[in-house]
């Protein structure tokens, strides 16, 4: 039986339209979910302007409604956090350990089949009768999406609000993994995080909970360091917005690192002209992440690099939704990761205006789009 679903659809020219999709039932290895929640970031601002309609959300939380044949990891009834890095577990990445950059399923790795692959299964969601794709193969905006079954993981926790568990699905996951997975931030060690938004804050945190020593956190907004101590920063820098490639910050962070620099520095504020600035911030043989996913072209003095400084630019913090997504749940309950308390506000799908607003003008830390 075919559903109809209100949804967020970006029409690809910079607008948006809250409107129905119909959505199929699942086939082989797909799942029905009923949307409960789904967090915002900018990346969902800037699907707007793709340039292509498609269903919008990469970030939810909601209840299986229906299964297809071969489904075993969940079942109907099943409380759920979605996810994007759909391994195929064949490819060359798959089988070196790197499910988050499949080669056959990522919507985002060049060269891939992401958006190939989730032809296959379009037709499964229609907006006026053709078919449309759904934003990061899974379109969370929307009260009922249809996604491969290897998009969700069962939440152990029941009792656990459905916006906490939204915003597991990319923002903490892709600040947490950064720390944990990609950089592999050591104890007693010195934590930079540049700009303390959603993924800052979790940047923040995965260093708490990998014991870091110092965690200082640099931004420009006086309200946000303030809110990065709740979260776990040891000390604050506020910034200059003219301060260019945050040179004058780099050494007040090195001021309070015995003259060295940092042992890691995480560069979260998405600003392509900051996208060298993790480099200025760290020591010698110091590892700079970039983890807000800048891609446009930048200048960088290859000074920066000295000596023997590196710089990684992981994608979705290593994910592996079934073992990360676990963890940060366990995190949750013992209370090492602040989830509830990076939610702002929450909204309706109607509200998604004031939601973006909100958002770009820097009010929320974490934004949520809850469904009744």
């Amino acid at each position: 039986m075919t559903l109809t679903s209100k949804s967020a659809i970006a029409k690809g020219d910079g607008t948006y339209v809250i409107d129905t999709v119909s959505v199929a039932e699942p086939k082989k290895n797909e799942v029905l979910v009923r949307m409960k929640a789904a967090g915002l970031c900018h990346t969902d601002h800037d699907s707007l302007n793709w340039g292509k309609p498609i269903v919008m959300g990469h970030e939810g939380s909601g209840v299986i409604e229906a299964i297809g044949p071969d489904v075993e990891n969940v079942a109907v009834g099943d409380t759920v956090i979605l996810n994007w890095a759909t391994p195929c577990r064949s490819c060359f990445q798959c089988d070196l350990g790197n499910e988050h950059i499949c080669e056959n399923n990522s919507p985002v790795v060049a060269g891939a089949n992401g958006y190939t692959e989730g032809h296959a299964h379009l037709e499964g969601t229609r907006y006026n009768g053709e078919p449309i794709e759904r934003s990061f193969n899974i379109g969370t905006l929307s009260e009922y999406t249809l996604v491969k079954a290897s998009a969700v993981v069962k939440n152990p926790v029941s009792d656990m609000s459905f916006a906490a568990a939204s915003i597991i699905s990319c923002g903490v996951m892709t600040g947490y993994g950064s720390v944990v997975n990609s950089a592999k931030v050591t104890e007693g060690s010195s934590v930079v995080v540049l700009g303390t938004g959603g993924v800052g804050l979790s940047v923040i945190q995965g260093a708490k909970v990998n014991k870091a020593g110092k965690i200082i956190a640099i931004d420009i907004n006086t309200n946000r360091l303030e809110l990065a101590k709740k979260f776990g920063a040891t000390h604050t820098i506020l910034a200059d917005r003219e301060d260019t490639g945050l040179l004058l910050a780099a050494k007040e962070v090195k001021k309070m690192t015995a003259n060295r620099g940092a042992d890691y520095a995480f560069e979260c504020t998405a600003v392509p002209e900051l996208g060298a600035a993790p480099l200025a911030m760290v020591r010698n043989a110091g590892t700079a992440v970039q983890v807000s996913g800048i891609e446009q072209e930048i200048v960088i003095d290859m000074n920066l690099f000295e000596w023997d400084k590196v710089y990684i630019n992981p994608l979705y913090g290593g994910c592996n939704p079934e073992k990360d997504f676990p963890k940060i749940v366990e995190h949750y309950r013992s209370g090492a990761l602040k989830l509830e308390e990076m939610i702002t506000q929450t909204y309706k799908l109607d509200q998604l205006e004031q939601a973006f607003e909100d958002m770009l003008s820097g009010k929320n830390a974490k934004g949520v789009i809850v469904f009744e």
